[in-house]
């Protein structure tokens, strides 16, 4: 029984990975028409137009600091 279930089992591989393995040359010939995707539109401006410096500044407590104290109103 053991030796014959060991050549059974891998015959039955051997067929399947052959027949899996077919032309490939049906594949291409589908018929299908290949076009360009359409560009893809701009990114939002989410700036309103500013002027984005050259050189970010590193972010750390003191200029978060600055930051926020030019954002709240002056009494």
């Amino acid at each position: 029984m053991k030796k014959l279930l060991f050549p059974g089992l891998l015959a039955a591989l051997v067929s399947l990975s052959l027949t899996s393995c077919g032309s490939s040359a049906d594949a291409t010939d589908d018929g299908a028409a290949v076009t360009a995707l359409p560009p893809l539109p701009p990114a939002p401006d989410s700036t309103k137009g500013a002027k984005q410096p050259d050189a970010l500044r590193e972010l750390n407590s003191v200029n978060a600091t600055q930051d926020i104290k030019k954002m709240q109103p002056s009494m």
